[in-house]
């Protein structure tokens, strides 16, 4: 196993923005939104890229990380407020993002001291504290958080992994993969400062409304948690478990048109198949599918299992919003279903109907039930209720392997930090075929039996 000292650090620099048209002398803000303040306690998400380098025979440290760094420096331009500061002044209501001209982005260089590149951009088992000394942290105190910090980590020459750690309160994932395609785009075509419209941001707040008045619900709660009066921004602590490992698992397009035929089937021998139509996507059938292998593995003893599933509501609200919006934009649902039928014979079929009609109510309304959304992740983050629910994370939409800095599709992309919320990561796959990846961090004797029931049950399609 590496260690934590398992990367040399050979540079902390802050990376400013190209000067602009701001006033330099002018502090901006940018106020957060109910959207974004349901997550102010919440941990920052980490995802990893790796890239393999050894082909374009191009020095790392001497070429590409200069490369990186004035790339970097155009795309802070578009996102100013990622190199501002997250405060929540006693003279404003909410908190709010504070960012000038002269604002940076740590941007920590690091060597690996270990050959161990392509194990960790592998699909095998992984410990899951080997993908740590590749991500920088977040120097968060009560008072004010960075929203960004950036690490690139070199491996003799072979490659790279660039890593990201984000603030969940300003950004949601579709925000950070557009900020990391963004820096990609510019870092690639070198001659360029200028953005294509769906990776240009829009930062316009206006477009969010609140006739419920979620905002001051939510700010309410968060004034009075270990309040009164309670301003802090220290992210609620979430440790990794000791002994765990990672474990990466795809349904290729055709396991996922097999699954999908399997459950047309059970439901048609059940008349479910009716309307209203249960709607099998990829992502239905993918998180039906490990939702019931993994309750299967674990041998969960709960009556009830429930599976929490977030969408993008930016194309849901009323009106629609602009699908560039930068910020957090997403809506959220509960999946229950009985223990004994998830494990029963129909339990795939169980779990995709539930997950489908879950989606389904949607059409209700993205913000039905938002009132009660932060008092829910209160008792999931204080109340030990995580130990019950499954969370989804990520999203094939966001096409993660389109990343291309100008040495090709990533070699393998992580969210490291499901490890500490024990959510399941999905994304979209290498190879572009319509496959979706999922991701997962287990005792290693779970992981096992999980990978069993997971390839057994393919097998059977």
């Amino acid at each position: 196993m590496a260690s934590h000292n398992s990367v040399k650090i050979l540079e902390v620099c802050p990376v400013t923005a190209l000067p602009s048209s701001l006033d330099s002398a002018t502090t901006t803000s940018l106020p957060l939104t109910f959207f974004d303040i349901i997550w102010l306690r919440f941990p920052p998400v980490q995802r990893v890229f790796f890239y393999e380098t050894s082909h374009t025979n191009t020095p790392i440290l001497d070429s590409i990380v200069p490369k990186l760094k004035h790339s970097l420096s155009l795309t802070l331009q578009h996102f100013l407020p990622l190199a501002g500061t997250l405060t929540w002044p006693q003279d404003s209501h909410k908190p709010i993002i504070n960012y000038k001209e002269g604002d940076a982005v740590s941007l920590t260089v690091a060597e690996s001291n270990a050959n161990n590149f392509y194990h960790l951009s592998s699909n095998n088992f992984v410990e899951a504290v080997e993908y740590h000394p590749l991500l920088p942290d977040l120097a968060i105190s009560h008072e004010q958080a960075p929203v960004l910090a950036l690490q690139v980590t070199t491996f003799s020459n072979c490659g790279l992994c660039i890593g990201i750690t984000a603030h969940h309160a300003v950004l949601d994932g579709k925000s950070s993969t557009m900020f990391m395609k963004s820096w990609a785009h510019l870092c690639k075509n070198a001659l360029s400062s200028s953005l294509v419209p769906d990776l240009t941001p829009s930062f316009d707040r206006m477009v969010i409304k609140d006739p419920s008045r979620i905002e001051a619900i939510y700010l309410n709660q968060l004034l009075n948690l270990d309040g009164p009066h309670n301003r802090s921004l220290k992210v609620w602590d979430q440790k990794t478990p000791p002994d765990v490992v990672r474990g990466t698992f795809e349904l290729t397009r055709t396991n996922l048109e097999k699954l999908r035929q399997l459950i047309t089937s059970m439901l048609e021998e059940k008349n479910e198949q009716q309307q209203p139509i249960v709607h099998l996507s990829r992502l239905t059938l993918t998180c039906a599918y490990t939702w019931v292998c993994l309750a299967k593995a674990e041998g969960l003893r709960d009556t009830k299992l429930h599976l929490g599933i977030s969408a993008d509501a930016r194309p849901r609200l009323e009106p629609p919003i602009p699908r560039n919006y930068f910020g957090n934009c997403l809506t959220f649902r509960v999946v229950v279903a009985e223990r004994n039928d998830l494990l029963g014979e129909n339990g795939v079929a169980v779990a995709a109907k539930a997950i489908s009609d879950a989606i389904r109510s949607l059409d209700d309304g993205a913000l039905s039930d938002a009132e009660n959304w932060l008092s829910l992740f209160i008792s999931l983050m204080t109340d030990k209720m995580a130990d019950r629910i499954a969370g989804i994370a990520g999203s094939p939409r966001f096409e993660l392997y389109n990343t291309d800095f100008g040495w090709g599709k990533p070699m393998k992309v992580e969210m490291i930090s499901i490890d500490k919320t024990g959510a399941i990561s999905v994304s979209d796959t290498r190879d572009g075929a319509g496959g979706i990846k999922v991701g997962l961090v287990l005792k290693k004797h779970e992981m096992k039996v999980f990978a069993s029931i997971f390839a057994k049950g393919l097998e059977v399609l």
